[in-house]
């Protein structure tokens, strides 16, 4: 039996990169895989992937940040399966890197909305499902400069800063009322479009695949973690 076999699965910014390998990954290993993210033909062509591969997924395309669309994805959720045993929140977006004293408040406004306010919602209308699981598990990605600042990065850094913060409150708040547990993941150095954009002259080539952190991803999940582990995919 498939290690994950029975397993319902969440992964936000499942369209591309990290999001789409742990999607494949954990759907290969027997989960029922809930992929979302903004673009359609994307998501389809991961679900393609997944289906060839032998295993099943459902898509859901959504905006986090629109009004109502958190609550409607997991109002989905709980009629269709009543819990979610795995949610990755992966999707996030690095905005323009600049001084602080010049960093753009209206842009400002859409990292910290999507990187964080969107993950909050995410926890409070999935609360309940994750609790229903025998083993929930709440996985949530984050970067390098969370946790030690670095010039021209304070907007994504605070947000991703402030993200673990709350992921770590809620890892303290459920961990005596439920077998829900927390893990934070900083994938490091990785092929994907974000880090091409914040990285324009460096060498793909030398960055691991998205697949290596979807593999770091499946083995903790499949592992009894403690709640709050900080795991860096090297």
């Amino acid at each position: 039996m498939s290690a994950f076999a029975g397993r319902i699965a969440l992964v936000t910014g499942a369209s591309r990169g990290i999001g789409a390998a742990i999607a494949e990954k954990l759907a290969a290993e027997g989960a029922h895989v809930v992929l979302t993210a903004r673009t359609a033909k994307d998501l389809e062509a991961v679900e393609q992937r997944i289906f060839d591969a032998g295993g099943s997924a459902t898509i859901a395309p959504l905006d986090l940040t629109e009004a109502g669309s958190i609550d409607r994805l997991a109002a989905a959720l709980r009629e269709r399966w009543g819990k979610v045993d795995f949610m990755v929140l992966n999707a996030a977006m690095l905005g323009t890197l600049s001084p602080v004293p010049v960093i753009d408040a209206v842009e400002f406004n859409r990292v910290l909305t999507l990187n964080l306010l969107s993950q909050q919602a995410m926890m409070a209308s999935f609360d309940d499902l994750l609790r229903a699981s025998d083993a929930g598990r709440l996985v949530v990605l984050t970067s390098s400069v969370g946790s030690k600042p670095r010039a021209y990065w304070g907007a994504y850094g605070a947000s991703k800063a402030a993200l673990e913060n709350l992921a770590l409150s809620y890892a303290e708040e459920v961990q005596n009322l439920s077998r829900a547990k927390v893990a934070i993941i900083d994938p490091g150095k990785t092929r994907t479009k974000m880090r091409a954009l914040a990285y324009p002259g460096e060498d793909p080539a030398t960055l691991k695949e998205p697949s290596v952190v979807a593999d770091a991803v499946a083995e903790l999940l499949g592992s009894d973690f403690e709640t709050g582990t900080r795991l860096v995919v090297t």
